[in-house]
């Protein structure tokens, strides 16, 4: 089995990707992995929208399984096979702003304990890391800009990244950035690593 992360956005596959697609002969995915990457899927080839990820040890061997998300890390887990990845919201959100990210702490918040995604941010920023949350339409930004009252950052939201509607909303703990869209993630920087975003 391959598991082929799709990237976050459009234009986000890598050469590799595009390549295993085309020789693809069984393809699985969501709705939303399957269209991203339709222009590639080669004629007679079986594909198969997946609603329900808990079985996919049952693929076949051969199967091409698509990731929305960057594999091991918010997308797919390890079901095994091989793992191309695509080119992850970390780095087109980090991109974008202009910061490093050599150092990054990444928090993974998506349909987790935000509580806790909050409280780990924090202790991150005092050990002078810039911190990338995946966040979920649920996570509440106003909480964590309320726990970083005491800290000199900006936060970042990055939605949409890599469609036409792509935005990147700046804002501090005074006056917290509010999300527009249930597609995003956050960068949280101390001001001094701040970057200047591209739009």
């Amino acid at each position: 089995m391959k598991v082929i992360g799709v990237g976050c956005g459009e234009g986000m596959l890598t050469e590799e990707a595009i390549r295993a697609i085309d020789n693809a002969r069984i393809i699985c995915g969501s709705a939303r992995a399957i269209e991203r990457v339709r222009n590639h899927i080669p004629p007679g080839c079986s594909v198969t929208a997946i609603t329900d990820f808990k079985h996919l040890g049952s693929l076949p061997d051969d199967a091409v399984l698509l990731s929305t998300g960057d594999p091991l890390l918010a997308g797919l887990g390890h079901p095994g096979g091989e793992i191309i990845p695509g080119i992850s919201s970390l780095q087109v959100s980090f991109a974008r702003i202009g910061i490093p990210w050599s150092n990054v702490s990444v928090i993974d918040a998506h349909g987790k304990d935000h509580e806790k995604a909050i409280d780990d941010a924090v202790i991150d920023i005092k050990r002078m890391r810039p911190v990338f949350i995946i966040a979920d339409p649920k996570f509440p930004v106003d909480a964590l800009a309320k726990a970083l009252k005491e800290h000199d950052v900006f936060i970042y939201i990055c939605q949409d990244l890599g469609e036409a509607d792509e935005r990147i909303i700046t804002g501090t703990p005074d006056n917290p950035p509010v999300p527009d869209s249930t597609l995003f993630c956050i960068i949280i920087s101390r001001s001094e690593q701040a970057g200047s975003p591209r739009h």
